[in-house]
């Protein structure tokens, strides 16, 4: 069932992206707080967004992300291969850009250190898998819907990866190939059960 929340902040001309753009970037891994609401209670607080890219030992990485009015990070979404690149790309041409500080992510003691400290502050993050959906309003504003999405095999890896260095915990529904997704599509799948795979991050 999709969630629907509308961002106060796209009507006042915040430097943020629109619904539309957000909704073209596919199937996206979704970081949240969860003790401040759902998936989308980020994308409601958020007046500024920018791309944020990173090297670590398995690669390169990009994501969004949204601040709020106090300038604390309150939502972030990453790129994974099940998303458009090319509307990623034409969204992020739009936004500052940043590249992530020398030694941000650390190693293990650091992202543990991370981790408890976010624990502990009540900073929490939680990762899942989403498609945005954009949907017409009245007048200029717009809304944000979202519905979970399923990801590659290589996505929820991604998505392992991005956990692992964020400190961060979720799931992800795993659609790993042609054959999984049209035996859900007739109701059954190669376990036996109707529902994808799900993978825990």
């Amino acid at each position: 069932m999709a969630q629907i929340v509308a961002n106060a902040a796209a009507h006042r001309g915040a430097a943020l992206p629109q619904p539309r753009q957000l909704a073209e970037l596919g199937t996206v891994l979704c970081m949240y707080r969860p003790q401040r609401g759902s998936e989308l209670a980020g994308w409601t607080q958020a007046v500024r967004a920018e791309c944020r890219t990173g090297m670590d030992s398995d690669g390169p990485y990009e994501s969004l992300r949204f601040f709020d009015c106090h300038g604390r990070c309150c939502w972030r979404l990453f790129l994974l291969p099940d998303s458009d690149f090319l509307a990623w790309d034409i969204l992020v041409a739009q936004l500052p850009a940043r590249a992530e500080e020398e030694g941000a992510q650390g190693g293990v003691t650091e992202r543990l250190w991370r981790r408890l400290a976010g624990r502990l502050g009540g900073g929490d993050w939680r990762l899942c898998a989403l498609r945005l959906h954009a949907l017409p309003q009245s007048g200029w504003t717009a809304a944000l819907a979202a519905s979970p999405a399923p990801v590659s095999a290589v996505g929820v890896a991604i998505a392992r990866r991005i956990a692992r260095q964020e400190g961060a915990v979720g799931e992800v529904r795993l659609d790993d190939c042609c054959c999984a997704g049209a035996a859900v599509a007739t109701g059954l799948s190669p376990t036996g059960g109707s529902e994808v795979p799900l993978v825990r991050l």
